[in-house]
């Protein structure tokens, strides 16, 4: 990465980019960890779908052998 910032007092008119890519490159510890916890609901909910699905299926089965 190349030192922009020479003797002629040329600036970033955006800011620091050294100090926003630091920032980007960090992120946040907990977004990360919602993240992860946030994709178990999906899956519980997907399972009990299945699980309901059967159990119809085997009701239906059951009535119509019945």
């Amino acid at each position: 990465m190349a030192n922009t910032q020479g003797p002629q007092g040329n600036h970033d008119p955006a800011g620091s980019t050294q100090m926003f890519r630091a920032f980007v490159d960090e992120g946040p510890q907990g977004g990360r960890q919602q993240q992860a916890s946030a994709s178990g609901g999906p899956r519980i909910g997907l399972i009990l779908g299945v699980v309901v699905a059967v159990a119809v299926v085997a009701a239906v089965a059951w009535l119509a052998f019945k």
